[in-house]
């Protein structure tokens, strides 16, 4: 067990300690990885596929109509298994991209630890807000979860996010592997400091943020 891994597990012990209701915190389910098999790979796939076609192809009339009757057709049979947050696969399967998840851009995460995490993020049609760039609102999303990422990888408690600024420096690209790195750059007390930056291949700085992530108390959602 490295160093790291033994201060999470400290931290997490004395958490616990202080408030047994740990994962409790205004319901927080406790996650835990999902193996759905390996249909719900390719239905994520399919899925993501479909989002950029939904924003960006151009069929007749016709065909629209036919697509929706297939859309209605798979929210048919998916309603009856419905179920409540941690119990669905979603954003429960690392292996996938995005964690399984059809929230976030398909991501890999290459670093995890206390010192920083890392991982790739790939934006596509789906995500582009004018002139073929990512939209900008979808940059806060993609820093945010990676605050969180940073948070568990320090081995801090549950925590919401205060606030979060971005600052957009280069148009972002689509269809581009994508380096992010988030880091905690200060923690007091309750407040955990924390910064993140988005890269191109070539290192271009596409934008970069900073945020304040605040502790839990006991029962507090």
């Amino acid at each position: 067990m490295s160093g790291d891994e033994r201060l999470r597990q400290q931290r997490t012990g004395n958490e616990r300690e202080l408030d047994p209701d740990y994962y409790k915190h205004g319901g927080f389910p406790k996650f835990e990885v999902a193996q759905p098999g390996e249909g719900f790979g390719r239905f994520l796939t399919a899925m993501r596929r479909a989002q950029d076609l939904a924003v960006s192809a151009n069929p007749d009339p016709d065909t629209w109509s036919a697509a929706a009757d297939r859309v209605e057709e798979l929210v048919t049979m998916l309603a009856p298994f419905e179920a409540a947050e941690g119990v669905g696969p979603a954003n429960r399967v690392p292996s996938l991209p995005g964690a399984g998840s059809l929230l976030m851009a398909p991501y890999h995460v290459t670093k995890f630890d206390a010192e920083a995490v890392e991982l790739t993020v790939r934006f596509s049609r789906f995500h582009v807000g004018g002139n073929y760039a990512v939209h900008g609102g979808v940059l806060p999303l993609m820093f945010d979860s990676v605050f969180g990422m940073v948070i568990h990888a320090t081995g801090r408690p549950i925590s919401r996010t205060a606030f979060l600024h971005v600052d957009y420096r280069n148009v972002t690209p689509i269809d581009t592997d994508l380096t992010v790195r988030g880091w905690l750059r200060e923690a007091e007390g309750r407040k955990a400091f924390v910064n993140a930056e988005l890269r191109d291949p070539d290192g271009t700085l596409c934008a970069e943020s900073h945020g304040l992530m605040v502790r839990l108390l006991p029962g507090q959602p």
